[in-house]
């Protein structure tokens, strides 16, 4: 939080800003508080600290310190905040573990007003309705507020008196700062920074940074001086004059937003259109973090395309005012568009000084209009402006002004359009000729990465008919005899999607038969919960620096197939604090790992075969100078042929072995007794696992004996222990690996090899290089052929899935074979053929995430069961149900299978959500409107638990009871946010009957817990709990006859006399794992101990002029047997949840067809936000589930959650189905994941989008 003092007005402002984007020379004079100063355990933890923690709105807790911040700087200047305002402060943060929504319960905390759904269906709130989940059920919270404590505004830490008496009583003088390459000026007067833009005209202006910034850090743009101008009185002026009111160009946007807000509210509605318009854009423009840093002047001055600022500017004509040296004038801001990207009006030496946004006049209508990946905090698709002026009291057009950004490489105008319509009245001709018009005038280059070129197009036709629409409807406003309007069923269009505060409920089953001092099954906040909400939880780049330490940066390779000609680092050798640059030729021992036929390679030696493998590695003594050396590494390539990026791998037989192949019944004979076929093939993307904390290591030699600690953030201690070990050729006793928690893994850490030099070294990749280096999920093609009775029962199928492994084997082969045994999900197929192939390609090796091939092969399942209703002529559900595993029965590979949960959660499901009467409110909903409809679907899931063979779910623990009675406890488990250490402490609790406030866990490290397994599979807590278990079970043994003779004394008596008696007080905990199997010969085993079960029925809402949507409410039941702590356990199911919206409505990996990465980051890649969740969401356990064979009857629960995200996307699909019947459109569709705005917009086939292909048909619109 940045806090500033203003003099003149006797005002402290406080705002949220990015850290990364924050120069720290733009802060002289400003009060900065971290998280560290907000509370912190030492001191006194504050309360938006401790209801974040308590609520559990942490799990790796990674990203909680930047959620406190937003919160903390909303309360400081709102301590009685809306709803509205706390979505609007969160909407630039992120969280992958979560699924936000106990963030969101602890905001609610603060928020003044009672949460309700704001919405009258029938007439009634949604807290009357009778049949609703979201009134009846008796609550037992996770969580109870009343242990918080108060917010107390009086107890907030003061503006620094010094700073505020430097503001008042120095006088304001020119500042300059020098760093190593560049130089910071910030004048005070507007001469003065004329006088500096005349002597560098070169030099960028820059106020926050959020256009500068990125260009120097991602583009290597360097800019030896920098002109500062925030603090010129002249470029932060507010005027109100007669004919409307000129901003400061180094106003930031939200002081923008606050002035036009408030303008609104003060002039009448005529004069306030184009505030209104500006007001809408804002809304969503970034997050208020960047909005807090971004000036008005700057979004015009950099005229890119992504402004959703400039074409409404430019529409509403407004004005920019510029000045030189002995010179002043005032040009249209449409001026720097108008000849498209070449020419900018703006000599270098002219400054933008303020900006004039005049108001709105009669018969004047304004609108702006955008698209984006994700509704907030997006880059746009498109975006527009409009503005249209009538000959007074008719609907004639005596002016026009159209702009587009987003679709070319600035704003455009579409003026030969505007021209041509002036005179015209506003009706369907005009219309009809404005869309040709347009089309033809705004030409798209059509390299866009690919098919965006005709969704745009879309878009841009779409933007001018909803303009259409709002103007129709304002005229009928205006005079009712003379304008018809738009009919009622149109209506709903004109209302964009807005995010609410999310209601939600959770159920779960006490136990108050339990003793209280028991913890297991209970919701106990996360061990951690507290340190990550004051910043004190400690990761790999927190660790204090080593003395003589060196940075690493690792340079990769810009082709996808090649052979290594030279590498020249002479250049990056010369760099300022460069130690040395590593190549393949330096590694001592072992380069490439044979865990299969194909290695894994830690430094490419003679040829690449991926870009983005890393070929050298620089180091230096900082992170800078690396990364500044690592640029300056010359590699020459020879291509190679071929260059395989995608299923073109089958063409070239290019494949990693085995392939595998799963049959029961005889599926041939099976097809010629059906009564119908059905045959169809899906595309399902892959997803980058976007931890937040990326990939990190620090190496620390001890001096002696080759000894080496590496402190790392990964799942697996023990490969990277081998690995390390293996590549300087010294024995693994040498290597001790220490992880202390992670920031997120979601199976992303597992095999990263560590590099080691005999200095501390530490390596922390930045997102860009983590997303370029490091492999997702499998991209899949499902293809297959399912025969089917007319009742709607199948009776055969067969299927072929192909996966992109990436051009090493990693986990390809296995996440092949998980898919086969997991694709039937929930239903009894009798005649089933299935084969998986994992294809060999150049792209970053594809690694493991959570769901591990089964949310890629079940999707391809619910899709033809989607076909199948299709055909059929029976609801979806029908088909679901009419197919299910209904009694005990086998699996495709011989397993046993008892399904009588899954069929409780589908019913339980059912009943809950209402499903049957929500169908028909959304029949309703959809008969009324025409470009708005409502969908809604229920998918059920079977998760089988289990790693396939025994020796993967080994597990150890080690317990030692001090003599104070305190135990610390160890085990091979990884903290990643699932909680697992929490669970640990409540399971030695029990065991120990102690309280979990007397057991510590300090860190996993490979010197305590030996030979460990990686943390995967959602079998953490399962195996390393028995582990734990066992040895707490031994110390009792122990104790035993101790307490017996004295059982009246107290636990520290007890250990007291144990160690007096010499009794062992440390104990080892072992457990053998499961008994797993599978013979794929035979095609059949136990590869599985147990069954999750579960289901989910999703309702969502579609623009169909956009293909945006808003998920509206999602009702889940899960079978998870006991939970251990259902706090930890829900949050898991709402967390994977959420990542499977993301896998199948919005994360989306671009590649040139080189094979390079498009999306490298946040700004490419969109991982949902707290505007994509459900506004009402609900999570029930399955109650009296008993799971005998894990520890306290519970289950693993980790992953299956993921896939149930896919509710989400047949509820779209289900959509875009009543869209197309009501356009008569009987043709069958292919829909693939993700199920992205720009696909939905396409299958809602429509005039605009056939004028686009080509087939304009004229007639109605």
């Amino acid at each position: 939080m940045i806090s500033t003092y203003e003099p003149a007005s006797k005002k402290i402002r406080h705002y949220s800003a990015n850290a990364c984007l924050l120069p720290i020379c733009s802060l002289y004079g400003a009060a900065v508080t971290t998280v560290e100063g907000v509370g912190s355990t030492k001191t006194r933890v504050h309360p938006v600290q401790e209801r974040l923690a308590k609520c559990h709105g942490s799990q790796c807790g990674f990203c909680t310190p930047g959620m406190v911040m937003s919160i903390y700087t909303l309360l400081r200047n709102h301590p009685e905040p809306t709803s509205e305002q706390m979505i609007a402060a969160l909407a630039g943060n992120l969280c992958r573990c979560t699924g936000y929504r106990p963030i969101l319960d602890a905001c609610k905390t603060f928020c003044k007003e009672s949460i309700c759904c704001q919405r009258k269906t029938n007439e009634k709130c949604c807290l009357d309705q009778e049949d609703d989940l979201f009134d009846k059920e008796e609550k037992v919270g996770l969580f109870s507020t009343d242990e918080f404590q108060p917010l107390d505004p009086t107890q907030e830490l003061i503006f620094p008196p010094e700073l505020m008496r430097m503001a008042e009583n120095q006088p304001k003088r020119t500042l300059s700062f020098h760093g190593e390459r560049m130089t910071w000026i910030s004048p005070v007067s507007l001469d003065e920074l004329l006088d500096l833009k005349a002597s560098y005209p070169k030099a960028p202006l820059l106020v926050g940074n959020t256009s500068v910034g990125p260009e120097m850090k991602f583009r290597g743009v360097f800019h030896p001086i920098v002109i500062a101008p925030a603090r010129i009185p002249d470029l932060n002026v507010v005027k109100c004059l007669d004919d409307g009111l000129t901003l400061g160009a180094a106003c930031s946007l939200s002081v923008v937003k606050d002035i036009l807000t408030n303008a609104v509210v003060e002039f009448p509605e005529e004069k306030t259109k184009v505030f209104s318009a500006v007001l809408q854009q804002l809304r969503t423009l970034a997050g208020e973090q960047i909005r807090n840093m971004a000036s008005l002047g700057g979004n015009i001055v950099s005229r890119k395309s992504t402004s959703d600022l400039n074409p409404i500017l430019a529409a509403s004509n407004c004005m920019l005012n510029l000045a030189s040296r002995g010179r002043k004038r005032q040009i249209p801001l449409r001026d720097i568009f108008a000849d498209g990207v070449g020419n900018n009006t703006i000599t270098p030496e002219e400054i933008l000084v303020s900006v004039h946004i005049p108001y709105s006049r009669k018969g004047e209508y304004v609108s702006a209009f955008r698209q984006a990946p994700r509704r907030e905090n997006a880059l746009p698709v498109t975006n527009a402006g409009m503005r249209v002026l009538f000959e007074e009291g008719t609907d004639t057009i005596k002016d026009l002004s159209i702009f587009y950004g987003g679709a070319v490489s600035t704003t455009v105008c579409a003026k030969q359009t505007c021209r041509t319509l002036i005179g015209r009245h506003w009706n369907k001709q005009m219309l009809d000729e404005a869309c040709r018009l347009v089309l033809k005038e705004i030409a798209l280059p059509g390299s866009d990465s690919g098919e965006k070129v005709d969704y745009k197009k879309t878009l841009i036709v779409s933007f001018f008919y909803r303009f259409f629409l709002e103007v129709s409807q304002s005229l009928k406003t205006m005079d009712p005899c003379h304008y018809p309007g738009i009919p009622m069923e149109y209506r709903s269009v004109l209302q964009d999607f807005k995010t609410k505060m999310p209601q939600s409920i959770q159920i779960y089953q006490a136990k108050p038969s339990q003793s209280p001092q028991d913890p297991v099954g209970r919701p106990v906040m996360h061990q951690s919960g507290i340190k990550h909400a004051t910043g004190e939880a400690v990761y790999v780049d927190d660790l204090p620096s080593v003395d003589g330490e060196l940075f690493l940066a690792v340079v990769t390779s810009s082709r996808a197939h090649a052979k290594i000609v030279s590498i020249d680092t002479s250049e990056a050798l010369k760099g300022p604090g460069v130690f040395d640059i590593i190549t393949a030729h330096d590694v001592p021992a072992t380069n490439e790992f044979y865990y299969s036929d194909d290695p894994e390679i830690i430094f490419a030696r003679n040829k690449v075969i991926c870009v983005g493998q890393i070929v050298c590695a620089v180091v230096a003594d900082s992170d800078d100078h690396a990364k500044q050396a690592a640029a300056k590494v010359k590699i020459e390539y020879e291509v190679l042929e071929p260059v395989i990026l995608t299923i073109e791998a089958i063409q070239h037989n290019s494949f990693f072995e085995p392939k595998r192949k799963l049959e029961q019944g005889n599926v041939d004979r099976a097809f010629e007794t059906v009564d119908n076929i059905i045959e169809g093939e899906i595309h399902i993307g892959g997803q980058e696992h976007f931890y937040i904390e990326t990939q990190s290591v620090l190496v620390v030699p001890k001096g002696e004996d080759k000894e080496m600690d590496v402190y790392v953030s990964t799942q697996h201690p023990a490969i990277i222990q081998e690995m390390v070990a293996a590549s300087l050729g010294v024995p693994a006793n040498r290597i001790m690996c220490h992880v202390k928690r992670v920031g997120g893994a979601f199976g992303g850490k597992l095999l990263k090899a560590a590099l080691a030099l005999y200095r501390a070294v530490r390596l922390i990749l930045s997102r860009g290089d983590d997303m370029l280096i490091t492999g997702g999920r499998h991209p899949f093609i499902g293809k297959y052929k399912v025969g089917f009775m007319k009742d709607g029962r199948i009776r055969a199928v067969d299927a072929k899935y192909y996966i992109n492994g990436g051009c090493t084997p990693d986990e390809s082969v296995l996440v092949a074979e998980v898919s086969l045994l997991k694709m039937d999900n929930a239903y009894k197929i009798p005649n089933l053929r299935c084969r998986a192939y994992a294809c060999k390609t150049n792209l970053p090796s594809n690694t493991a995430f959570r769901g591990f091939g089964f949310p890629q092969s079940a999707l391809v399942t619910e899709t033809w069961i989607t076909g199948v209703a299709d055909k059929v002529g029976l609801s979806p559900e029908k088909i679901r149900e009419i197919n299910m595993y209904k009694e005990n029965e086998q699996t495709h590979f011989k397993q046993k299978l008892d399904p009588q949960n899954l069929i409780r959660c589908w019913n339980e499901c059912m009943e809950k959500s209402a499903y049957y009467s929500r169908k028909t409110a959304v029949n309703e909903f959809n008969k009324q409107n025409y470009w708005k409809k409502k969908g809604i679907a229920i998918v059920p899931m079977k998760f089988p638990f289990g790693l396939g063979t025994r020796y993967l779910s080994q597990a150890a623990a080690l317990v030692h009871i001090y003599t104070d009675g305190s135990v610390l406890l160890t085990h091979g488990g990884i903290e990643m946010g699932q909680g697992i250490h929490t669970k640990m402490i409540q399971v030695a609790s029990r065991e120990l009957n102690i309280p979990m406030s007397c057991i510590h866990f300090c860190e996993t490290s490979t010197t305590t817990v030996p030979n460990a397994c990686a943390s995967v599979g959602s079998a953490g807590t399962d195996v390393n709990g028995m582990a734990v278990k066992d040895a707490c079970q031994t110390l009792m043994k122990r104790l035993q006859p101790i307490i017996n003779k004295n059982p009246k004394g107290t636990w520290n008596d007890w250990i007291k006399e144990a160690f007096e008696q010499s009794v062992s007080l440390s104990a080892t905990g072992y457990f053998r794992g499961y008994n797993e199997n599978m013979d794929w010969e035979k095609g059949e085993g136990q590869p599985f101990t147990y069954f999750l079960y579960g289901a989910a029925c999703s309702e969502v809402e579609i623009n169909c002029l956009t293909g945006d949507h808003k998920n509206i409410r999602t009702d889940i039941v899960m079978d998870i047997g006991c939970s251990i702590n259902p706090a930890v356990d829900i949050g898991q199911i709402e967390g994977a949840f959420v990542q499977g919206i993301g896998l199948y409505t919005m994360e989306e990996l671009k590649y040139s067809p080189e094979g390079v990465l498009y999306t490298r980051g946040p700004d490419q890649y969109k991982i949902p936000a707290v505007c994509d969740i459900p506004e009402q969401f609900s999570v029930s356990l399955l109650s009296s589930s008993q799971n005998p064979y894990a520890i306290y009857a519970s289950k693993g629960i980790g992953e299956a959650g993921l896939f149930l995200g896919c509710s989400v996307f047949f509820a779209l699909r289900d959509a875009v189905t009543r869209v197309r019947n009501e356009r008569g459109l009987k043709k069958t569709f292919a829909l693939n994941s993700p199920l992205t705005a720009e696909q939905i917009r396409a299958s809602c086939t429509d005039d605009f989008t056939e004028m686009v292909i080509g087939r304009w048909r004229g007639g109605s619109v």
